[in-house]
């Protein structure tokens, strides 16, 4: 079965030049699929670095753990899931040795999530990789047009910032 969504989204992507207004629905398969190379180079790169088992939805609930940690309900409410759902994220996290679960100061009855320095190295190799990927793509376009597309972004998303609810809003 031919994938269409593949096959427009290569045609846009190989023509390089649109003579006429292209259609609506190619911004968002485009914006999609310049995610979607960054965050594939962002994934293969830290395999070679020692983080193999790393995967994006792990990315945004690290991120959601933040530095000091967070509760398993407190996870879900960042990442728009269940607490359910975040769990059973930390689980693997913890699993893979990226979070660890330890006993709330201040109530002995829950447990806080925490990054690891194995989570902490992750992250911090994602940002080191990502600098890099954006000098690509400022090699390849010239750092004027990549300074004009993060301003033009920002411009677009909304003034309250950007949720990491990624997998949430997904649906999965």
């Amino acid at each position: 079965m031919v994938n269409v969504v593949d096959e427009k989204v290569n045609q846009v992507v190989e023509s390089g030049k649109q003579v006429r207004e292209t259609p609506g629905f190619e911004l968002p398969l485009l914006l999609f699929a310049g995610f979607r190379s960054i965050i594939d180079r962002l994934h293969a790169e830290l395999a070679e670095q020692g983080h193999p088992d790393a995967r994006p939805a792990y990315g945004f609930a690290m991120q959601a753990i933040g530095r000091e940690g967070a509760t398993a309900s407190e996870i879900g409410r960042r990442l728009g899931v269940s607490k359910q759902a975040a769990g059973k994220t930390v689980d693997k996290l913890e699993q893979l040795g990226y979070v660890a679960r330890v006993d709330d100061p201040a109530d002995a009855r829950r447990k806080v999530v925490r990054l690891t320095s194995r989570g902490f190295d992750s992250l911090a190799r994602s940002a080191a990789i990502f600098d890099e990927l954006r000098r690509e793509w400022a090699d390849t376009l010239g750092i004027d047009r990549v300074r004009a597309l993060e301003a033009d972004l920002r411009t677009m998303v909304p003034a309250d910032g950007f949720r990491l609810d990624v997998a949430g809003w997904f649906g999965v």
